[in-house]
């Protein structure tokens, strides 16, 4: 977080000053600073130190007015700094001598909005320790109310629908606050003043539980409906459970949580509407319905995300550590990678042959009362077919999940964006994000440049994000997913408009990906055609994906990079992917790069990772007649070495995400993948971390010899050496190539950093060797640790790029 000083010398700022002593500030608080309980917090700190003055919101932020002695004003301004509310976050504070108006009190005013927005909001929180214990009170009048929530806690952003925040512009416009609620919103000493979402079972959203047509639910503490019978089913007539024929048993009462555990027990799979979308879940320990989901989403072998009662189960399922149970019990509540337990009791199909379970804590007061009644883990995975976008309107939900939920529990609360859950891992003490959204946005990351003009970077094809800077504020959104469908397309374009209205950006500068195939390209170029004040910067994929590691380093570079990914349009028409660069903000130079190779099929290579063991066998001239790989393909690898030979539908790349596809496919690993990256994370499982020395690989020049991996490979493959030897001397010997490249570079350029990035380094074997090769060799290493290093991050380093090149203001 960086802080604006006030605009003052030691001595308080230049204003008049009664005989007393008495001084006046006008004192500006900007950041996330709104629906997170700043005024009354201000109010009580005044009141604490004697002042006398006002607070209030206005477009920009905060503003207080306040009179008292220069020592006490001082005091104010390091607590604005230093000790904000909870959910608060300060980006700047600046204060103003005025004239003294000899206030006799310190009030909270009207909120006023006469100008352009510059406020914030805030992302959606977890439910805090406070409502929790209403939550559990018997004698609480919040007692097992599906909704409470305070200005410490619950929904944000996925409910407004414009600003300034206020109920009547969020999806709670339609619940009308009873007269206790009221009181509480307006008392400025209770922590639910201003709370926007506030409620109670008398005027709050209900929660049902839906089953073949009957309904479970309670609104206003009255009885709704019972299930009609014992049998539950689908409106398809398919009787709730599994393949096994359980049925669900509801006798145990209207209570839709009741109801719903008891689904869950029986088998079923249940859809869940939480903060951002509809969840599917099933027991993570029952493989029959854990099967059942997998087959109904058509997801073959991704991992499920398992959501755990509290710290004690995760800790019975997985290794953890103090920075990983830190976050997994923050306010943002992500899904964090941890390594599994030998025996951890989660059915075999959560995570098939994964050596990690992605684990979380419930974060809203359902997930709280359903935990709390089953007391067992639960798959919580995202509500949609695969690679659709989650579901969040519960018309559309109820249509796409009909052919995979058995029921539902859900409520009245429409969501007015949906957020997937985000995603981390910790690496060397610090989170390593996987994927930002749920928890993060609207958050924005404040970079060491202010644009001139307001710039939307339009992101990649695949784990989509798109960002918008205003100024010196980059605010990336919550994930798209792969733009490769009119779902997800639809649910891009509608996000782009509504965050530019949430903070009144109109983006002139539209920065996008080189490759004109993408949709995210080709939106960009469709807006410019519309729009002749719009302006489009061309940035090469893997310059963007270096500089979103150097912006929110705050880094402007230059300095040498390694991106290593999947595929990105290289700038001489190659999709490129293993390159070691010199980069700066405005601008990159490529230095060396992996030995390119043919790609036979295009994209169904990249589906069926033993086409490109063809064409790494090829270019390491290695015979592959007395292979596994060529025995067990048979059938096509005839025909792949025809297309080889022949040129056509074969385009080139440097892709290190396509070697490690080839290496897992020549040791028998995995052939063919059912999600992106599957070869390479089940070749870095496969690797045995202990084993040191790696394959050597040379460079001529500028190209490095990753053909001299492959003969490696396929020495050791020939010799009968263990695939957990073989996988991790590919590891050592890949990483040692980078970082004999990347110090060359720095040596030769006279740099001392070097930055990582791209999806392959999400690979945490490379990402050390790489790492501990590159200090030790003296080198200061730059990794993400705010947005993903896969293309997720990709946005955050387009805007910063365009915002660089086209100067600041």
């Amino acid at each position: 977080m960086s802080v604006r000083q006030p605009h003052r010398d030691s001595a308080g700022p230049d204003t008049a000053t009664s005989p007393l002593g008495v001084q006046r500030w006008r004192v500006r608080v900007s950041g996330i600073v709104q629906g997170v309980g700043f005024r009354p917090f201000v109010h009580t700190l005044a009141r604490e130190l004697g002042l006398t003055g006002f607070v209030g919101n206005d477009e920009s932020g905060v503003v207080i007015e306040a009179e008292g002695c220069g020592a006490t004003l001082d005091a104010l301004l390091v607590a604005l700094r230093e000790r904000p509310p909870a959910l608060a976050l300060v980006t700047g504070v600046s204060a103003t001598g005025i004239a003294v108006c000899g206030d006799s009190t310190f009030a909270i005013a009207a909120s006023a909005s006469n100008g352009r927005r510059a406020t914030l909001i805030s992302p959606d929180t977890a439910t805090c320790a406070d409502c929790l214990a209403e939550l559990r009170d018997p004698a609480d009048r919040r007692y097992r109310h599906p909704f409470v929530n305070c200005t410490n806690c619950g929904p944000r952003f996925t409910i407004v629908t414009d600003v300034p925040y206020d109920r009547a512009v969020t999806t709670m416009a339609g619940f009308p606050m009873c007269a206790a609620c009221a009181a509480e919103y307006h008392d400025p000493s209770d922590r639910r003043f201003h709370a926007q979402p506030v409620c109670c079972p008398d005027c709050g959203p209900t929660l049902r539980f839906t089953a073949a047509g009957r309904e479970v639910g309670t609104a206003a503490g009255r009885e709704v409906g019972t299930a009609a019978g014992r049998e539950v089913g689908t409106a398809a007539g398919r009787e709730v459970g599994t393949a096994a024929g359980r049925v669900i048993d509801t006798a145990a009462g209207p209570d839709p949580i009741t109801a719903a555990a008891a689904a869950l027990r029986a088998g079923a799979v249940v859809a869940i509407k939480g903060l951002g979308g509809y969840h599917l879940a099933v027991l993570a320990t029952d493989e029959t319905a854990v099967a059942a989901l997998r087959a109904r989403k058509h997801r073959e072998d991704k991992p499920f995300a398992v959501l755990a009662p509290d710290l004690a189960a995760v800790r019975a399922l997985c290794v953890t550590g103090p920075v990983e149970e830190a976050e997994l019990t923050a306010r943002r509540a992500p899904i964090v990678l941890l390594r599994r337990r030998p025996v951890d009791g989660v059915a075999p199909s959560v995570a098939p042959g994964n050596a990690h379970l992605g684990l979380l804590l419930p974060y809203t007061p359902i997930h709280h009362l359903l935990l709390d009644d089953l007391r067992a883990p639960i798959v919580l995975t995202s509500g949609n077919v695969s690679d659709e976008p989650i579901a969040h309107l519960d018309d559309d939900a109820a249509v796409r999940l009909a052919g995979i939920a058995d029921a539902y529990l859900t409520h009245d609360r429409p969501i007015r964006t949906r957020a997937d859950d985000s995603v981390l891992r910790v690496v060397r003490g610090r989170t390593y994000p996987i994927r930002r959204s749920r928890g993060y946005t609207p958050e924005p990351l404040r970079l060491m440049l202010s644009a001139s003009q307001p710039v939307l970077g339009c992101g990649a094809e695949l784990k989509n994000t798109f960002c918008l800077l205003r100024g010196a504020d980059a605010f990336c959104s919550h994930h798209i997913g792969d733009l490769e469908n009119a779902q997800t397309l639809r649910a891009y374009t509608d996000g782009i408009a509504h965050l530019g209205r949430l903070l009144d950006v109109d983006p002139v500068l539209l920065a996008h990906d080189l490759h004109p195939e993408y949709l995210s390209t080709k939106f960009a170029l469709g807006v410019a055609e519309r729009d002749e004040r719009v302006e489009l910067v061309g940035v090469q994929h893997h310059h963007a994906h270096l500089a979103a590691c150097l912006a929110e380093h705050g880094e402007t570079g230059p300095v040498v990079g390694i991106a290593c990914d999947g595929l990105g349009y290289g700038t001489d028409g190659v999709l490129w992917g293993g390159e070691v660069m010199e980069v700066s903000l405005t601008g990159f130079r490529r230095l060396a790069y992996l030995e390119p190779v043919a790609l036979p099929g295009g994209t169904t290579a990249i589906r069926q990772p033993w086409r490109t063991a063809v064409s790494w066998l090829r270019a390491a001239g290695v015979d592959a007649s007395g292979l596994d790989v060529a025995r067990r393909n048979s059938a096509q690898w005839g025909a792949v070495q025809r297309l080889l030979s022949s040129g056509v539908g074969v385009p080139i790349t440097t892709s290190a995400g396509r070697l490690f596809d080839a290496v897992a496919a020549l040791i028998g690993v995995r052939d063919r993948v059912n999600y992106e990256g599957q070869a390479a994370i089940e070749l870095e499982q496969a690797a045995d971390a202990s084993v040191c020395g790696g394959y050597p690989a040379g460079r001529d020049g500028e190209l490095i010899r990753g053909s001299d991996l492959v003969r490696g490979v396929v020495a050791d493959l020939v010799s009968t050496v263990d695939i957990r030897v073989i996988s991790a001397r590919f590891h050592n010997g890949l990483a040692a190539v980078l970082v004999a490249a990347a110090a060359d570079a720095c040596a030769d350029l006279g740099h001392d950093t070097v930055a990582l990035s791209g999806g392959v380094f999400q690979n945490l074997l490379l990402l050390e060797r790489v790492t501990a090769g590159l200090e030790g060799a003296g080198l200061r290493v730059l990794a993400h640790s705010r947005v993903p290093c896969n293309d997720g991050g990709i946005s955050l380093g387009q805007v910063a790029v365009a915002g660089a090149i086209t100067g600041t203001g």
